[in-house]
């Protein structure tokens, strides 16, 4: 028998189909708008006149920011910060989440350990407490302030211990028959049936790391070792100051830069990394935002 839908089915998926485009349409105009800006000229794009297409077309801004030296170092600190700190991250938010998911008749202070962790989603220690701290370990203006004192993401490990709660007992215990250490069955069993979750929570870590912008002025006393995010937060205001002192010849060459000009840019450039990776996580992220919400 043939499957023929009624029309109240076709009815539906046109207007889920409607709604759907429409929402992408919303999403994804602003970063249009954005480039288009990133590309017009000064005069165009101070007059509000830049819609969805660039006007007086330019690529100035880019050229500005690609031949600075301190760009270039800062997007390879940046680079380094995500890889490392996503390592460290995604290891920490295993080797915490296997163990807390184990039954309490396996793991009798499971409980006491899993609040232990909570309470500091809800309680910090302050922004002075936490630099002191850092500064006493000696890794001020070193990567490693960038990527220690957020190495575990208390949320993300709660997430990723529900869904480790969700796997079926009878995997492991069939393993653990087999003569499986837990190391074997983290690696061997959980973790492989786990991508959306790791999916999901390493777009996040990933996001996070690369948007992070004020970590760097705490703890980098060198503008050399700043962040790509915290090199373009302090760009406007250094552009300013050259701009005021250059002379006419330089002052030709930076005529099509303004300050909605370059800041386009930045968050152009900013953004279009992460733009870049999420379609390959795309299949994945989908089944991971329901981690933990399907209980027994």
């Amino acid at each position: 028998m043939v499957y023929k839908p009624s029309f109240s089915r076709k009815l539906f998926v046109l207007m889920n189909a409607l709604v759907l485009t429409f929402i992408m349409i919303i999403g994804i105009v602003p970063f249009i708008h954005l480039l288009a800006v990133s590309l017009s000229s000064n005069t165009a794009a101070m007059a509000g006149e830049v819609k969805l297409l660039p006007i007086g077309f330019t690529l100035d801004a880019y050229v500005y920011l690609g031949h600075k030296v301190e760009f270039i170092r800062s997007l390879r600190v940046s680079l380094e910060r995500v890889v490392l700190g996503t390592v460290i991250n995604m290891f920490l938010i295993f080797i915490t989440a296997y163990p807390l998911a184990k039954e309490t008749t396996q793991f009798r202070s499971r409980t006491m350990y899993v609040w232990f962790f909570a309470v500091t989603i809800f309680l910090g220690g302050g922004l002075i407490p936490t630099y002191m701290i850092v500064k006493s370990t000696g890794i001020v203006n070193t990567i490693w302030a960038l990527v220690l004192p957020g190495a575990l993401n208390v949320w993300n490990m709660i997430m990723m211990l529900n869904f480790f709660r969700g796997i079926p007992k009878e995997m492991e215990e069939a393993a653990t028959i087999d003569g499986a250490s837990h190391w074997t069955l983290l690696w061997k069993i959980y973790l492989p049936v786990s991508l959306p979750a790791i999916a999901t929570i390493g777009l996040f870590t990933i996001i996070g790391h690369w948007n992070s912008w004020f970590d760097g002025i705490l703890y980098m006393n060198s503008p050399d070792k700043y962040p790509l995010q915290t090199y373009l937060s302090t760009l406007i205001t250094a552009m300013n100051a050259q701009m005021q002192s250059v002379n006419v010849e330089q002052l030709k060459q930076l005529e099509n830069l303004s300050e909605k000009t370059l800041r386009t840019a930045q968050i152009f450039m900013g953004a279009l990394p992460i733009l870049v990776v999420y379609p390959f996580v795309q299949r994945f992220f989908i089944k991971g935002m329901t981690v933990g919400s399907v209980k027994e």
